[in-house]
């Protein structure tokens, strides 16, 4: 008998958990695990999708109580399902099972119950579709920009 998805949103992995699942796709993120606790531990909501016991997904929102941000919804590829074709770059990994939606929805619901009157999501080539499904509408005009800290300017006086 197959096992079924659970998911949660009150129990936060341990980081060394959080670093297997990002190991298995590939993610490029911190190999510290301190820095992964902290990353946690600023989370507004954190939804995981278990199978057995083991992550195969994760979707985290941050908010300032006014404007919140799905800052990541990721799925184990093993459970993405059969590629198809897309709007917008031609192929996209699709979730047939509905698993990153049910993350994704989950992390939306609960800034909705929040007060949160603005989510915002940064997508990139097939993520746009998904994220257009999930409701979200395109800004015209924005640029993605982003910075390395250590490479910024330092203020004129220090604090």
């Amino acid at each position: 008998m197959a096992s079924r998805i659970q998911y949660d949103s009150a129990t936060m992995p341990e980081a060394s958990e959080l670093r297997r699942f990002y190991d298995r796709q590939h993610h490029a993120t911190t190999n510290s695990e301190e820095k992964l606790q902290a990353m946690m531990s600023r989370t507004f909501c954190l939804v995981t999708a278990r199978k057995e016991g083991e992550i195969i997904g994760l979707a985290r929102g941050v908010t300032d109580g006014l404007r919140g941000q799905l800052v990541e919804c990721k799925l184990d590829p093993a459970f993405q399902g059969p590629a198809c074709v897309t709007h917008t770059d031609g192929r996209i990994e699709h979730d047939s099972a509905g698993i990153a939606r049910e993350m994704a929805l989950r992390v939306i619901d609960a800034f909705r119950r929040a007060g949160v009157e603005r989510v915002d999501v940064m997508a990139y080539g097939t993520e746009v579709d998904f994220c257009e499904e999930l409701g979200f509408k395109r800004t015209p005009g924005v640029v993605a920009l982003q910075l390395n800290p250590a490479d910024a300017p330092t203020p004129s006086s220090p604090e």
